[in-house]
């Protein structure tokens, strides 16, 4: 650290912190091994051979090593199928050809969490006047909205399933720029369990975005049918340059590929040029780096609360994604904070992170992000919509040591400026 000016006190609650979280560490690592192990024995299921790691070109027609790569995530992910695509240019977009692969006109589209984070909801209809949403195409958005407290209103979600039968009961797992809490695999299959007995024909889709590989039980094991994310978050490992996945029953990720391609064509076709050796490595190394990133969010619930900020999750609580909740009070705090992990970072460490208006965003966002690959959030960054209350989600860190290192950085910028 001695390379780094750190405020003392930092350094201070930071040694206290370690002591903090100790256990919460050592329970990590756990899962770590596990989802580790299970992907090694995924690569030898699917027999994934060096010659797969040759990208195809054209039509991409029996290219082996891309079947394989879905034949890696769908063991995983305990899937029956997936669709691993380096050419899903965001999360938003596996989301999206998620949506538009299975409902189709006049279907209800139920969302139990809420409303969805904003990047999906010009997609769905919900904002903005887009031409091409699911609005578009007369599929209808409907909403049980949570709790006070943030939690799933499970008697008004079993009221609205049973009154509606929506074609989608759609959940968001993680929180998106809300404060309600991430969902566990347990929140998950209670829902699940709900939406089949009320509404046995529905589709039951996950955002999983931020949730691969946090806890040891797949969403797909307590009764999720359908699931997407992206490759630049937990799942691709930090090695994934782009893409996303889809995965879950076999029928309906068959859909999903009519969709990404082409009715009759499907998964049978896309070249995969030279991204093929990246994504396999990406997935090798993904459940590794997922830890290190719950370990950095840890770390810094438990500094923060010492220094007197509020968390959430608390450094002791259940983690089903890797965004750790800040409340810095106020917009100076959430500068400084984002200014603290930019100058922690391998690379564009010299940048001042300035707040500006984004698309899909309502609000101006402020983002820190020295990162290897464009908008990687699997990678230690953090980012803020300039509004009440004034919490910075972060997210991140391919390694626990250079993750630390931000997290402390972005403390002592905040103290130093007091």
């Amino acid at each position: 650290m001695s390379f780094f000016e750190i405020d003392e006190r930092v350094r201070t609650a930071a040694d206290e912190a370690m002591k903090l979280c100790a256990a919460q560490l050592e329970e990590i690592e756990a899962v770590q091994e596990y989802h580790q192990i299970k992907m090694i024995k995924a690569f030898q299921q699917a027999g994934v051979r060096e010659s797969y790691f040759s990208g195809s070109t054209g039509y991409g027609y029996d290219d082996f090593g891309r079947d394989a790569l879905d034949r890696v995530y769908a063991f995983a992910f305990d899937a029956e199928d997936a669709l691993v695509r380096h050419n899903f240019v965001s999360g938003t977009h596996a989301l999206t050809v998620a949506l538009f692969g299975v409902l189709r006109p006049g279907d209800v589209m139920l969302s139990v969490t809420g409303m969805p984070y904003d990047t999906i909801r010009s997609a769905i209809g919900i904002e903005g006047d887009y031409p091409g949403s699911l609005k578009d195409f007369d599929i209808r958005f409907e909403m049980t909205e949570l709790m006070t407290d943030g939690t799933p209103d499970y008697d008004k979600i079993k009221d609205d399933i049973a009154k509606k039968k929506p074609k989608m009961v759609y959940i968001q797992r993680s929180r998106g720029y809300s404060l309600r809490p991430t969902l566990t695999y347990r929140e998950i299959k209670k829902i699940c369990e709900i939406a089949k007995a009320e509404s046995p024909e529905s589709i039951i889709m996950l955002d999983n975005c931020y949730g691969e590989f946090t806890e040891r039980v797949e969403p797909l094991t307590v009764g999720v049918d359908l699931m997407a994310g992206s490759l630049i978050k937990n799942p691709g490992g930090g090695i994934a340059p782009t893409g996303g996945y889809i995965a879950g029953k076999a029928e309906l990720v068959e859909m999903c590929a009519y969709r990404l391609t082409t009715p009759g064509t499907g998964k049978e076709i896309g070249a995969t040029l030279n991204t093929s050796r990246e994504l396999f490595m990406g997935a090798y190394h993904a459940p590794h780096v997922t830890g290190e990133a719950l370990k950095t969010a840890v770390f810094a619930a438990a500094l923060f609360e010492l220094l007197g900020f509020e968390t959430s999750p608390k450094y002791n609580e259940n983690r089903a994604d890797i965004i750790q909740l800040i409340m810095l009070g106020n917009e100076d705090n959430l500068e400084r904070f984002c200014g603290g992990i930019q100058s922690g970072s391998a690379v564009d460490s010299f940048v001042q992170p300035v707040p500006s208006d984004m698309p899909g965003y309502e609000s101006k966002v402020i983002m820190a992000a020295g990162a290897f690959t464009l908008g990687s959030s699997i990678e230690l960054s953090a980012d803020a919509p300039l509004r009440e209350p004034y919490a910075v989600w972060m997210q991140g860190g391919l390694n626990f040591h250079a993750g630390k290192l931000g997290v402390m950085l972005a403390a002592s910028k905040i103290l130093s400026e007091e």
